[in-house]
């Protein structure tokens, strides 16, 4: 008898193999690679492999992998056909080398595997044994294929981004480092799979795998990765207007295995498209301006104002949030009929409990857009966020009595201007038309009916939180108006600012009351402005005008609103999220039914932050990156950091800057070692007491 075969050594081929599965990028000291695609090993044994030897390849997966179970895959290259779908050949024996090819099952479990080398009685464990097998959006037998390769580059590959942010008036893009590649994030991500307790056959499929991923980016019922807070105190925890990008997160989180303090939408969503880009389901953050929440699912959000048009917060069980992010998914849906395959929103805001926790999605885009609110998951909740209607009443003090008066319902002022990054380009792209028929039109109406007909209609009832006090009318259920009435004036409203909304300058507002039709008519307006966060809570009433206006036919008069900067200075350095400029306005007519509300949002201007360096750099060589911000506000900034970080240029860091006077000019420098080659994105944000939203990016080219 011969010498026992046995395996002296294995080359993982690592880096061969991970450019041909696209995860050359990956940190990682294991080999990567992509389900249903073959990748090759070579195995070095003592003697030559001869056609009487048994070898087999045993790749396991879990706490007890088992055949039964598809979680030990045993692979025999002289056996036809494996069961399990995995395949393995022969490629070229020579000498005691052996190459062999592995290709896993379109279908397998997506996870860490541990591969060990059975010949004959012998077992050999490579000292680093574990091999990660993601997703694989380039196999077109994988439930999550996209067949176009730009948009694979930007929603599987892209590591930067944009989070929009703003409101629908006007919408910014908030640069945003996801960092799916770098150090302990895919172990990060392996952690949660395990956390999930998901069964193993369930990690097979994207909808299962980024339904559990939503409840666990929150921290609630199960102690994933951020903990949300829309306080407005954040001493405890960084502020959720202070993170740059995912990758801090993650590694703290993996680190601690405690959630992360804290998080608001964008945060949540920016990590989720991190961990989905991780594992290689393809993603993107999809922000929905004017977004309805907690309506009940009855399709309404009731705003409440006073007789000056000042928005109450106290009352509204419901709100109207000036924007809200969420997530896009790419895969089919076996679990559907036909149809539904593509784009999926997730959601991993902690808003809504679903089957008993915080999660939310998957559920067609397509399910949205044609009122399907049947079809899981979640899709009820997400087609009021983009379909709610807004309805106004007015709280008036009859006989020391608040009475209700509903003045206007708006069917269009929800859900608009729905943005993400667009492919290959650093600009927005409009994806609304994905989520819902233009307004008005044939289809637009045949969805809502089919969507209001699962959801319950309620009546024209007010529902506040003091309802006792409410006289409570009739319950019927109305239908929902469609055309709004004809109107005998023409009454338009129009809110602009007539200068530069600068942090410690005046807001200098106007609202502009417009008639078209003939006749004589004397408006009663009433118009206000306030601060208020992101979530439609009012943080602050700066101020009022109150005026009766006689306008004659096709007319139209502008009434200024000047709010002084002692006004509204305190409520900026006293609030920890960045805040906007509400200005809400009422017109009644005299003598008629007419009334008319008109809100708008908008944001601070504030001065920008240069960024210097060279456009090109050498791999591994030294360059230097100037950050220069110069104070033009009228007014100090206190407690100013600057943060930057440049994923594969340097780690996140954050400068100190103190008290910076008006006209004082900053200049911070950072020494770049670029560790990757292309185009790499540097990230600075500035935040202060005072202001939160300055930031701005600058790519540099790294070539050999």
């Amino acid at each position: 008898p011969g010498i026992d075969l046995e395996v002296t050594g294995i080359d993982f081929l690592k880096s061969q193999n991970s450019h041909l599965h696209h995860t050359d990028a990956y940190h990682m000291e294991s080999l990567v690679v992509r389900r249903g695609q073959a990748f090759q090993l070579q195995l070095s044994f003592n003697r030559e492999l001869k056609a009487a030897d048994k070898l087999v390849l045993c790749f396991g997966i879990g706490k007890r992998p088992m055949k039964i179970r598809w979680t030990l895959i045993s692979l025999n290259p002289r056996r036809e056909q494996d069961p399990s779908e995995w395949q393995i050949s022969i490629i070229k024996n020579s000498g005691k080398e052996c190459l062999l090819s592995v290709i896993s099952s379109p279908r397998a479990t997506v996870g860490r595997y541990t591969l060990n080398v059975k010949t004959g009685t012998n077992i050999y464990k490579p000292k680093n044994n574990a091999v990660y097998l993601l997703f694989n959006p380039w196999c077109e037998a994988d439930v999550v294929f996209l067949a176009d390769e730009a948009q694979r580059k930007e929603y599987v590959l892209n590591d930067t981004g944009y989070i929009y942010v703003g409101s629908a008036y006007n919408i910014y893009g908030r640069p945003w480092n996801f960092g799916q590649f770098e150090e302990f994030v895919l172990d990060a991500c392996m952690y949660l799979l395990d956390k999930s307790k998901l069964k193993l056959s369930n990690r097979t499929d994207p909808v299962f795998v980024s339904r559990a991923m939503s409840a666990l980016v929150n921290a609630n019922d199960d102690r994933g990765v951020l903990l949300g807070n829309w306080s407005g105190n954040y001493s405890n925890g960084t502020s959720p207007t202070d993170w740059i990008g995912s990758v801090s997160i993650l590694q703290k989180y993996y680190k601690t295995k405690k959630p992360v303090c804290y998080g608001q939408c964008w945060v949540f969503s920016g990590v989720l498209t991190t961990v989905m880009r991780c594992l290689g389901i393809p993603s993107r953050s999809v922000t929905n301006f004017s977004s309805a929440h907690d309506t009940e699912e009855n399709l309404r959000v009731d705003i409440y104002l006073n007789e000056l048009g000042e928005k109450l917060n106290s009352i509204s069980l419901d709100s109207i949030w000036n924007f809200h992010v969420w997530n896009d998914v790419w895969m089919k849906r076996m679990d559907l009929p036909a149809g539904f395959d593509g784009w999926q929103a997730i959601d991993s805001t902690p808003q809504e409990l679903s089957q008993g926790i915080f999660q939310c999605g998957p559920c067609p885009l397509k399910a949205i857009r044609d009122g399907d609110v049947y079809l899981p998951f979640d899709s009820k909740f997400l087609y009021a966020e983009v379909n709610a209607d807004k309805v106004y009443w007015v709280v008036k003090n009859v006989n020391g009595k608040d009475k209700y008066i509903r003045i206007s319902t708006e069917t269009q002022g929800i859900g608009m201007n729905i943005s993400t990054k667009a492919v290959g380009q650093n600009k927005r792209e409009d994806i609304t038309a994905q989520y819902k028929y233009p307004e008005g039109s044939r289809e637009e109406r045949k969805a809502m009916q089919k969507a209001s007909s699962f959801i319950r209609p309620s009546g024209m009832v007010p529902r506040a939180r003091f309802a006792s006090t409410l006289p409570m009318g009739h319950m019927a259920s109305e239908p929902r108006v469609l055309h709004e009435a004809v109107s005998k004036t023409g009454l338009q409203l129009e809110i602009t600012n007539t200068e530069a909304l600068y942090p410690g300058n005046p807001l200098e507002l106007a609202i502009t009351v417009k008639t078209s039709t003939p006749g004589s008519w004397t408006i009663n307006l009433a118009g206000s402005c306030q601060l208020q966060s992101y979530t439609g809570k009012v943080e602050a009433s700066l101020g009022y005008v109150k005026e009766t206006i006689k306008l004659e036919g096709k007319s139209e008069m502008q009434v200024p609103l000047k709010i002084a900067a002692d006004e509204y200075m305190k409520t900026l350095a006293l609030v920890e999220d960045e805040v906007f400029i509400l200005i809400t306005a009422i017109a009644e007519v005299q003598g008629t039914d007419e009334k008319l509300t008109k809100e708008t949002t908008m944001s601070f201007e504030y001065p920008p932050i240069t960024v210097q360096m060279p456009e090109t750099a050498k791999l591994n060589k030294d360059f230097s990156c100037a950050f220069i911000f110069k104070n033009k506000l009228n007014v100090p900034l206190d407690n100013c950091k600057l943060l930057v970080e440049g994923l594969g240029i340097f780690k996140k860091s954050v400068f100190d800057e103190g008290h910076v006077k008006p006209g004082r000019i900053i200049k911070s420098e950072i020494i770049c070692t670029p560790t990757r080659l292309g185009e790499k994105k540097i990230i600075a944000k500035l935040i202060s007491t005072q202001i939160k939203g300055i930031s701005a990016e600058k790519a540099v080219t790294i070539t050999e």
